[in-house]
């Protein structure tokens, strides 16, 4: 085994760096039946950490 193969990162660890770098998370599904689209879900998602670098959008409308 590596170093990189044995290295362990706790979740709370993980989420922390990704807040602090931001996450964009995309996709789209599609439920379609004899080539009909029924249902069509498309997922757009910016998750990120708001301090006073970056403020947050929703305080102009409190």
């Amino acid at each position: 085994m590596t170093v990189i193969e044995r290295r362990e990162v706790a979740l709370v660890d993980l989420l922390d760096r990704l807040l602090a770098g931001g996450v964009v998370i995309t996709g789209d599904i599609t439920l379609r039946i004899a080539d009909v689209d029924l249902v069509r879900i498309d997922l757009n998602a910016l998750i990120s950490s708001v301090n006073a670098q970056v403020p947050s959008p929703w305080e102009e409308l409190l």
